[in-house]
């Protein structure tokens, strides 16, 4: 894993060395034909509306369609492996996220290694996600839900769009560090997660925020905390969940990646616009309604943040034993 990881900065940090002339002809010519963004996740969710976005900003910066498509399955693992095995030439790309991370150890065995085989490009967005319960559930604040589950324990379900997905994770990891015990219930996706929380078949979940927002504003769902380090735009009364359990954070996360060995030069361009875009104040404000938060910064940030995930969540997921659906 540490091999693979240096592997991985090293990617980052675009060490090939191209001479000058064939980089900028390069540069200067991608792309020259329309490119596909690979999502793992189905339609009209937060990955597939943060893609979009995305896409048509290069699409509007570059001259090109970048087209995005979605192929569901395998937590991301189909439309990751068709980018591993696309020609390394910026023509294929993927939305990279924590499902990836997440793989690396929830799979015994994949097609491929996401660090040694997808090569960073850009970050996107960090996505904070709110552990919500109904306003009757008897508990106010993290420390009452803490003491509650401890005093109860084995009798809280715990909602999830499914094993490995953030909310899920974000989930795992403050059982881990609470000692809590509560009963993992995965769905398919966040609508049906959110409506039997709200009928109370289940008892808390970590939702996305985009998922949650209107239930906790419109005060059908009390928000107890929010998984990030520091405290959400969108919910700025809410505390974070650090507060309580200290070295607390769970986000999702949402980036580029390409193909390895894709010319540092394509990936460096395509890291440019994906930055500019993230300045723009039309897209920040597009992002901030989905309660995403803009994650700018050149490849080699972006590939520490998932080799550090990768390594984060194999932890908790050994440690609690975690199986794939």
């Amino acid at each position: 894993m540490k091999l693979l990881r240096r592997r991985f900065l090293h990617l980052a940090a675009g060490a090939a060395v191209l001479p000058v002339a064939a980089w900028t002809a390069r540069a200067q010519t991608y792309p020259s034909r329309p490119v596909r963004l690979l999502v793992g996740f189905g339609a009209g969710g937060a990955p597939d509306i943060l893609a979009r976005l995305m896409a048509q900003w290069l699409s509007d910066r570059l001259g090109q369609p970048f087209v995005v498509e979605n192929r569901v399955g395998g937590s991301s693992g189909i439309a990751t492996e068709t980018v591993v095995q696309a020609p390394a030439d910026g023509q294929t790309l993927l939305l990279a996220s924590l499902a990836n991370a997440v793989n690396a150890t929830l799979y015994e065995k994949l097609n491929y290694n996401f660090i040694r085989d997808i090569a960073p490009v850009a970050g996107i967005s960090r996505d904070p996600n709110v552990m919500v319960v109904v306003p009757s559930f008897p508990a106010k604040t993290v420390p009452e839900f803490i003491a509650y589950a401890k005093a109860n324990p084995g009798k809280i379900n715990m909602a999830s769009p499914g094993v490995g997905t953030s909310p899920h994770m974000a989930g795992e990891l403050f059982k881990y560090m609470t000692g809590v015990d509560m009963a993992h219930v995965a769905y398919r996706g966040s609508p049906p997660a959110l409506a039997d929380l709200l009928a109370g078949q289940v008892q808390v979940y970590f939702a996305p925020i985009a998922a949650a927002i209107d239930y906790v504003k419109g005060g059908r769902l009390r928000a107890l905390g929010v998984t990030t380090a520091v405290r959400a735009d969108a919910l700025p009364d809410v505390p974070t969940m650090a507060e309580f359990v200290p070295g607390y954070e769970s986000s999702a996360f949402y980036g580029i990646g390409a193909p390895r060995n894709t010319p540092a030069d394509v990936v460096d361009k395509l890291n440019k616009e994906i930055n500019a875009g993230l300045a723009d104040a039309t897209l920040k404000a597009r992002f901030a309604a989905l309660g995403s938060v803009a994650f700018p910064g050149p490849p080699a940030d972006f590939g520490k943040l998932v080799a550090d995930e990768t390594e984060k969540w194999s932890k908790v997921i050994r440690a609690a034993n975690i199986k794939p659906e």
